[in-house]
């Protein structure tokens, strides 16, 4: 590869230089930061693909993903606290279809804390990989454990913190080993990923499952089942996410080409946006409203993580850009990350350091608390809506 540098030159954003070599020609467009790669030379002029720094965006991705786990943990303690105080009232719980919490106030202060930390989410899309964001969703858990420990009054056990130290220690090796970078970088490229055979084969598959998951199984077995609920919301996170990656390089192409707004793959992916996430939303509402706790974040952490990790394997192909080593380190960093969410919501409860009969005492405690006891079930004893 032969490199050509312009000197005495001032090369601004939206700049063009056409390059010559032979009879082949080329016109470069200079975004700002952004440099350029892959260019290809033929007798025709050919806008170039970009690539942003690496490095920055995904310094910069990251930190959006860890605001964005700081305030959704945030916003579980206010709207916790919304919940408990409605079913307090007497009010009709959301797994029965109420909506009181839509009046209170507190409700909302937690769901605009929590669509600040979407928000951050979302443009974490725009710079690093999914396998790289979605994962570390568990840290809102942990920040939203050692909130209530402190502002709730919560007891946070020696299991629950060394839950909390290996999700610290999993989102560490994760962001060590996340792949580099991004093999889609425009709306072209996505259609071409989209309409890919084995993508469609698995979109489909994933639709059909959630069709007869909300048509026949909700109705029948989901106030009973604990995982009718919580399978809709973690399969829906294959529309949620493969939309907000398409719509974050919709709105990093509209900064440069107006265009991108009068493609119609823009809108058809905000309209999947809003309808998965209203259907998340509801859902994941009555899982939470309606079985313990406990169990419901990791589970839910879980299955939706395999879902998103599953269809970026299969959409985006970041995976490709990986080592052996680090392909194994990711995977094992998630499975950490999943032991230690495991811990910190299964044993929250459990006393340690007592005696045998207590810990007897503890573990049928515990037993009752998996099932959901009918007393913590009429007064609302569950987190309320967030997403990973």
């Amino acid at each position: 590869m032969r490199e050509v540098q312009l000197n005495n030159e001032t090369c601004r954003n939206g700049s063009e230089v056409r390059l010559w070599c032979g009879s082949h020609s080329a016109v470069c467009l200079i975004p700002g930061d952004q440099t350029l790669y892959h260019l290809p030379l033929d007798n025709n002029t050919h806008s170039t693909d970009l690539q942003t720094n690496g490095s920055y965006k995904l310094w910069l991705g990251l930190t959006l993903a860890l605001l964005s786990a700081f305030l959704i943990g945030g916003s579980v303690i206010l709207k916790k606290k919304a919940l408990l105080r409605l079913a307090s009232k007497g009010h009709t719980r959301a797994g029965d279809g109420g909506h009181g919490y839509l009046k209170d106030w507190l409700w909302w202060g937690g769901l605009l804390t929590m669509g600040a930390g979407e928000a951050c989410n979302f443009a974490a899309y725009m710079f690093a990989p999914a396998t790289l964001v979605t994962p570390l969703g568990a840290l809102s858990v942990l920040i939203s454990a050692v909130l209530s420990s402190h502002l709730l009054g919560e007891v946070l056990n020696v299991v629950g913190k060394l839950g909390c130290f290996l999700c610290v220690l999993g989102s560490i090796l994760l962001v060590i080993h996340a792949p580099q970078e991004q093999e889609v970088t425009s709306l072209r490229d996505m259609t071409n990923k989209l309409l890919e055979p084995g993508f469609l084969v698995y979109m489909s598959f994933v639709l059909v499952l959630c069709a007869v998951l909300v048509l026949y199984f909700s109705p029948r077995f989901g106030p009973s089942n604990i995982l009718v609920y919580i399978s809709i919301c973690s399969l829906l996170g294959a529309f949620t996410v493969s939309s907000v990656k398409g719509l974050a390089i919709a709105i990093n192409t509209v900064m440069y080409d107006i265009s991108v707004l009068a493609n119609p793959l823009t809108w058809i992916l905000l309209l999947t946006l809003i309808v998965s996430i209203v259907t998340q939303v509801n859902y994941l509402n009555k899982s939470l409203d309606t079985f313990n706790t406990l169990l419901v974040y990791p589970i839910y952490y879980v299955l939706f993580t395999s879902v998103v990790l599953s269809t970026s394997i299969i959409l985006f192909q970041e995976w490709r850009s990986m080592k052996p080593v680090d392909v194994v380190t990711t995977l094992g960093a998630f499975l950490v990350i999943v032991v230690g969410v495991a811990m910190l919501h299964l044993f929250k409860e459990l006393q340690v350091g007592e005696s045998s009969s207590n810990e007897r005492g503890g573990t049928e405690s515990l037993h009752h608390q998996l099932r959901g006891t009918e007393e913590e079930q009429r007064h609302g004893f569950v987190f309320p809506v967030w997403t990973l």
